[in-house]
């Protein structure tokens, strides 16, 4: 029986860890908006900077993505999937900060 390989395509691992970061940035956004709110906005600077560290992640990610994408002979369904949550983490950041500064 003759086996054919059709690709040789595969995931790089810079996507996978784009979408790694992703998702732990916007898991540690949401738990230091949570804690906010349980908080009633009183809250030390460990949830800004857990919420920096977030965007830092985010953009990392993103730019994994990107550099993921511009691969060639790969599939590319995680670059895709890493900047959808790296730059809804990123928008999440942008809207908090804008109502910070609308708010104050």
């Amino acid at each position: 029986m003759r086996q054919y390989l059709f690709t040789n395509k595969f995931y790089s691992a810079k996507s996978v860890m784009s979408v790694v970061l992703g998702c732990a940035a916007l898991f540690f956004l949401v738990m230091a908006c949570i804690h906010s709110f349980r908080v009633r906005g009183n809250v030390d600077a460990g949830a800004g900077l857990t919420a920096f560290l977030a965007m830092i992640y985010a953009i990392i990610g993103l730019f994994l993505a990107i550099w993921s994408r511009l691969e060639k002979n790969r599939f590319y369904l995680f670059a895709y999937i890493g900047m959808g949550v790296n730059a809804l983490s990123l928008a999440l950041t942008s809207a908090i900060l804008y109502a910070g500064a609308l708010l104050s």
